[in-house]
């Protein structure tokens, strides 16, 4: 999709009495982990016209004129009686404010949480505000008498869901969405879009598996045929398919052998944009997040996550040269465990100075904790290149987990079967992939040709790897094949460890290929590769590329061979 498209308003009846209104960007939205597959994402809110007039979820302020331009070209504005919100951000207070001048005369309609931050938002105490705490309906007339559902979850405690019992649909916010910018309004052929739902599902909803879980027990007592998403298609035909896969995917976090404790706060968002990209660092390497906003969670709460937790990661904004209060309530809720044992690691993001990441970290050391990472700390909004930093400071973090624990079980010897899979040899590769800021390589000889025509192969990707990110549908890469005799150094350098966000490409001689994947000057060969597809297998994404182009580099060659005596090693 161009990016120079332009931005507008899609609007389709859906159901009696019922219009979705769907904000397009087909370029990427923001710089937040959720839309680095860069496929644009839509911001859906609904009309429902019965004897009353209601809105559900104006989008954010990117949108605000020309969603307004298009709301008032359909209906009188100032007929309008209520506006429903999934949640509050400051990112929709524009659109809001904006709203309510052309129409005061409206009643907001949200849950208790979401009322404090609308109040806050909009910066007026008496706005008219009917609060949904679960119980309560609101009857818009001709049988549209929606009932409410509160699914709060660490990074959006205010959120709600909606139910309307006469047209049986579902509008569930931030639940079942997906960034993805197109003409289909519903999720006909469903199947084409899992791969973007469950990137979606890993960045939003892994790290608050234990609240999804807990919200989709509620919303099964709505009988949907639709679940009116506030991103990407609307889901009518995988629904009960999408409905099986989030609780699957939320079952696999909440039984994961280790977790960490992710404990922050986020004054303009900048800092839970920060805490995500670390979530996602740390889930896509098999350990679970029990993700904690202080600012809205007990003490208590913090205390057991903690103490059950394997390790902790704390991330605070700088407030006047503090941490906020809630952050430095759960440091000394921490200390207080006295558990230094366990692992620590420490961001946060700052306008002018960053004492608070400073304090945190300090106060860590002098009690004996080790980090899993240096200190991140960002200034203002984070970009491409910080988030790659944030996701694989997390998977490193996630790696020593895993690596403390395997020492304290004992190694078991391989078995029969582990050491005749491992006999199954593979051309040694480094797999280059670059995407503006972002670059990445990885050593590879899971490498199968799998198709003549076109020309296709498949490689299989550990699901930690750091450049996995670089390897969904519609993205590009080099396959450079080893050469025998000249792999060694290669080799070598690329199942090094790096740091976090270290350029993998420093002290190698390379050439930029036309899709601007690295070229290793030393390969045997290469080949420029479109990921087609790719499948879920355990541990691993199975990619499927099909080969744009590609030359051999020295055609008296042979190509390098990796040699394995078990299953279960590279």
């Amino acid at each position: 999709m161009p990016d120079t498209k332009p931005r507008d308003v899609q609007i389709l009846p859906i159901a009696t009495d019922t219009t979705v209104m769907r904000s397009r960007s087909w370029a990427r939205l923001r710089f937040e982990i959720e839309y680095a597959l860069a496929k644009g994402t839509t911001a859906n809110s609904y009309l429902i016209q019965a004897d009353k007039i209601a809105l559900i979820d104006p989008p954010g302020e990117t949108f605000t004129q020309i969603y307004l331009d298009a709301l008032q070209k359909r209906i009188d504005v100032q007929a309008i009686d209520y506006v429903i919100l999934g949640h509050i951000n400051p990112n929709r207070a524009a659109t809001l404010k904006a709203l309510l001048e052309i129409a005061p005369q409206i009643t907001f309609v949200c849950s208790n949480p979401g009322a404090i931050n609308l109040r806050g938002a909009l910066e007026n105490p008496d706005l008219p505000i009917i609060v949904m705490r679960g119980d309560e309906t609101l009857d818009l007339g001709k049988g549209h008498n929606l009932q409410f559902i509160p699914t709060p979850n660490p990074r959006y405690a205010d959120e709600l869901c909606t139910y309307d019992p006469q047209t049986e649909i579902l509008y569930t916010d931030k639940l079942f969405g997906a960034h993805i910018c197109g003409d289909q309004v519903l999720d006909e052929g469903w199947e084409i879009i899992n791969e973007d739902r469950r990137y979606y599902y890993d960045c939003l909803m892994a790290p608050h598996a234990r609240q999804v879980e807990t919200a989709l027990e509620k919303l099964a007592d709505f009988p949907a045929r639709l679940y009116a998403t506030g991103h990407g298609p609307l889901v009518r035909y995988g629904l009960i398919e999408l409905t099986k896969a989030y609780r699957q995917w939320s079952q696999q976090q909440t039984s994961a052998d280790l977790t960490v404790a992710l404990i922050y706060a986020s004054a303009y968002g900048n800092t839970a944009t920060l805490a995500q990209a670390i979530a996602r660092g740390i889930t896509k390497a098999g350990v679970a997040v029990e993700s904690i906003n202080c600012e809205f969670t007990e003490p208590e709460e913090i205390r057991a996550a903690v103490e059950k937790s394997d390790g902790f990661v704390m991330g605070s904004p700088t407030l006047g040269g503090h941490a906020p209060t809630p952050v430095q309530t759960a440091l000394g809720i921490v200390l207080s465990a006295g558990t230094n044992n366990k692992l620590a690691g420490v961001f946060g993001s700052f306008g002018w100075s960053g004492e608070a990441v400073d304090l945190i970290e300090n106060r860590l050391k002098d009690a004996g904790y080790r980090f899993g990472f240096d200190a991140i700390r960002v200034k203002f909004k984070p970009d491409d290149a910080t988030l790659q930093l944030c996701e694989e400071a997390g998977t490193d973090f996630a790696q020593a987990l895993k690596k403390a624990k395997k020492v304290r079980s004992q190694s078991v010897p391989a078995t029969n079967v582990e050491q005749a899979v491992g006999r199954i040899v593979g051309s040694l590769c480094v797999l280059t992939a670059k995407q503006e800021d972002r670059a990445s390589a990885m050593l590879a000889s899971w490498v199968a040709q799998a198709s003549f025509n076109p020309p296709g192969l498949t490689i299989a990707v550990a699901k930690e790897r750091a450049v996995e990110p670089l390897t969904h549908s519609g993205n590009e890469f080099v396959l450079n094949i080893l050469k025998e005799g000249n792999h060694i150094g290669l080799m070598k350098h690329f199942l090094k460890p790096f740091g976090p966000g270290q350029d993998r490409f420093a002290d190698v001689a390379t050439e930029e290929s036309t899709n601007g994947s690295p070229i290793l000057a030393d390969a045997l060969a290469y080949l420029e590769c479109k990921v087609q597809n790719r499948m879920e297998l355990g541990d691993h994404w199975l990619v499927y590329a099909t080969v744009e182009n590609g030359k051999v580099l020295n055609q008296d060659g042979v190509t390098a061979v990796h040699h394995r005596k078990s299953a279960t090693h590279y």
